[in-house]
């Protein structure tokens, strides 16, 4: 998943974007209003981090410019940072479009807690468990498991595999793996999905396993909720 962390104070920036690269997440940064518009005007975030208080744009007009122009049709997710306390303030902010709101100071690990629960809203999952067929994984320990056998990923092989498992059965192409698994420093030209979906693909079927992730020819790739064997043998 891609997120857009936006604040005018970089220290507060560069710590929740090196938190937040750990929990594999794609993550990009602006230090204001106007650059988080410029970027969201071409990339298409699953999540903004957004503090309210910023000089020019502030957060309540970045909020309402994403809700009024989303990236082709996609609506991020927005989580509100503000010092601002008061509930008058928390109202305006979840009035303009916030999904979810967090007071300064916080902990890092209450910000990663709401952002999962913000990305499982559209993927139909209730906790950091997700599971889909035969594979199993826990968002928020980092696990992931086939089965009864454990799986050994990186931390951008567990990206997509989440990501992957948040469109069970869906085509995704390449282009919107690198939109949405790889920040704003990936090379578009590069064969970096392909590398990144093979070596996932050995690690979650292996020996006599059946493949879960079907090469879609000319379009992408898909995670198979029921593999096609099973499909098959169902048929009998």
């Amino acid at each position: 998943m891609r997120i857009l962390v936006v604040d005018d104070e970089p220290d507060l920036v560069r710590a929740l974007e090196r938190g937040l690269k750990r929990e594999g997440y794609a993550v990009d940064t602006a230090l204001s209003g106007e650059e988080a518009l410029a970027k969201a005007s071409w990339n298409p975030y699953d999540l903004v981090c957004l503090d309210l208080n910023m000089p020019g744009l502030d957060g309540l007009e970045v909020c309402n410019s994403l809700r009024d122009t989303p990236f082709q049709g996609v609506i991020p997710r927005i989580l509100m940072l503000t010092a601002r306390d008061k509930i008058d303030d928390r109202i305006k902010g979840l009035d303009a479009g916030a999904d979810d709101y967090l007071v300064k100071p916080f902990s890092f690990e209450e910000l990663a807690a709401r952002v999962r629960s913000l990305l499982r809203r559209d993927s139909g999952q209730a906790g950091s468990i997700i599971e889909i067929g035969p594979l199993v994984i826990d968002t928020s320990k980092h696990l992931a498991k086939r089965g009864d056998r454990s799986l050994d990923l990186t931390s951008k092989e567990f990206a997509l595999l989440r990501y992957f498992m948040s469109k069970p059965d869906q085509v995704i192409s390449q282009s919107e793996l690198l939109d949405h698994v790889w920040d704003e420093h990936a090379d578009p030209v590069t064969n970096t999905v392909r590398v990144t979906v093979g070596t996932l693909r050995r690690k979650i079927s292996i020996d006599d396993e059946v493949d879960l992730i079907e090469t879609v020819v000319g379009s992408g790739y898909r995670l198979l909720e029921e593999p096609l064997e099973e499909i098959f043998d169902n048929k009998d």
